[in-house]
Parts: structure tokens; sequence; C-alpha cells
């Protein structure tokens, strides 16, 4: 445990900070996960939705150092590549 009170403080900052970050983290996972399942599942409409809303997230992320800028843009590219090919058949 810290001695100083600056230490506790700064240790308090992280775990809000953590906890926070964890949650947009799981919230990312998660809707790559559900977009990836309604391009198997071929629902053109809400794949429509979730490439509208995938480069906006993973980006918010980016930009909030939540995740790193390369890991932002390798999942995006990943994803709208999966959601391209979906759109286009």
């Amino acid at each position: 445990m810290p001695i100083k009170k600056a230490a506790y403080k700064h240790l308090r900052q992280t775990k809000g900070r953590t906890v926070k970050n964890s949650l947009i983290k799981q919230d990312l996972k998660k809707f790559a996960k559900v977009a990836v399942k309604s391009v198997n599942a071929g629902n053109k409409e809400q794949i429509a939705e979730y490439k509208k809303n995938a480069q906006k997230m993973f980006a918010k992320a980016a930009k909030a150092r939540i995740i790193k800028k390369n890991t932002a843009a390798r999942r995006t590219s990943r994803l709208m590549k999966k959601i391209n090919k979906a759109l286009s058949v």
C-alpha cells in the first residue's frame, strides 16, 4: 500500500481508469463479435449499421489511448473487409 497521500490518490485514479478502460475494451470486443455474427447471417440492414459505427468506435478508443492506434487500424481493417465482402455478395 502507498504511504503518501498523493500515491494513494494515484492508486485510486488508476483503479478507476482501469475499470473504465476495460469496460470500453469489452464493448469493442462484443461489437466486433456481433458484427461478424450478422455478417455470417447475411443481414444486410444490420451490416450497414455496423459499417457506419465500426470505424467510429475503434478510432475513439485509439484516440483515448485505450487501445493502440495500429490495433484499432488492424481490427477496423479486418472487420471492414468482412463487411464489404458480405455487402458485395
